[in-house]
């Protein structure tokens, strides 16, 4: 039951970025045990009342680009996927490596000497997603090679149903609240731009800062969620360029004809100072429209006096 003017969105997306498996038993930066952010990550969502119908995570998978690495990340999102029915969407990052991801994800080798760029396209009833390889070699910084953009033309050159989703790890955007991961960003934005310029794109979804953030990107919406590692600190006191060990998070992204709402997550749980218990939701499903705005929106609601006292309430 919906309880406002909106009906319920027509997809659900949950976008995770940067997880940084290791092999078991190592740390990130000798502290990070990067499972336990992703543990926390997957464990939340599959007690959302609306459960996504895919994954997306976009890129830095694996930390050293590992074998064993990308062995642990299917041990931990496939099975809890497949509970939920939820495809799972991998999008290069520039910590992966195209011949070990290939091989580790989907079984496929990459001929030696070559290195081609890991793109593929998912159908999530009807709504595409389009995962594109920005990584680079060798390097930290982002480019789209003149073959990628003509197959992503050739891709978008006929609308979804249901639109489609740009997944890619650089974010096309400017970083106002890190200047240091200027140095790394998507080289030549301009080429994507004319690209998608006139297509189906509805959002792009990035990953790369290990913070969340919003912006515009040739008139498209673009959504940057926070790693499940380590987050990086917008506001760090006397440092150039600041890692810490908190504010893990993810972006929940529902899709609706006209709209997208996106919801930053935090992975770990935080103490709760009031609420109602989930056995309350029946009771309020059965009041009237009009019984309902009575007691939740009214100041001198006897909710909201203490007249009435709900079991579980702090």
């Amino acid at each position: 039951m919906q309880f406002g003017q909106y009906p319920a969105p027509g997809h659900v997306i949950a976008h995770l970025s940067d997880p940084h498996l290791l092999a078991a038993g190592e740390r990130q930066y000798g502290v990070i045990d990067t499972e336990v952010g992703l543990a926390l990550a997957l464990g939340r969502l599959a007690r959302l009342d609306l459960l996504p119908q895919a994954l997306v995570f976009t890129g830095d998978l694996a930390d050293k680009a590992e074998p064993a690495a990308y062995a642990r990340l299917r041990q931990f999102v496939e099975p809890v996927a497949a509970e939920m029915g939820a495809q799972v969407v991998w999008v290069m990052g520039n910590h992966d490596e195209r011949a070990t991801y290939a091989a580790e994800l989907f079984g496929e080798t990459v001929p030696d000497g070559g290195s081609p760029t890991q793109d593929r396209v998912y159908d999530v009833a009807g709504l595409r997603i389009v995962s594109l390889d920005t990584s680079v070699p060798g390097y930290h910084h982002g480019e789209i090679s003149d073959e990628q953009l003509a197959w992503l033309a050739d891709v978008l050159a006929t609308p979804a149903p249901h639109g489609t989703l740009l997944a890619l790890h650089h974010p096309p955007i400017p970083i106002p609240m890190m200047p240091a991961a200027e140095v790394i960003e998507l080289l030549q934005q301009e080429r994507l731009a004319a690209v998608l310029e006139g297509t189906d794109v509805r959002c792009i979804l990035g990953g790369h800062f290990h913070y969340s953030t919003y912006s515009t990107f040739a008139g498209i919406p673009v959504s940057v969620a926070s790693a499940t590692c380590y987050t990086s600190d917008p506001a760090p006191l006397e440092r150039f360029v600041s890692g810490v060990d908190g504010h893990q998070a993810m972006t929940m992204v529902h899709l609706y004809e006209d709209r997208i709402v996106h919801t930053v997550v935090p992975v770990d749980e935080a103490l709760e100072v009031s609420g109602f218990p989930s056995d309350v939701r029946a009771q309020v499903e059965a009041l009237s429209p009009e019984e309902r705005r009575e007691l939740l929106s009214r100041k001198d609601s006897p909710i909201y006096t203490g007249e009435i006292q709900v079991p579980g309430v702090v």
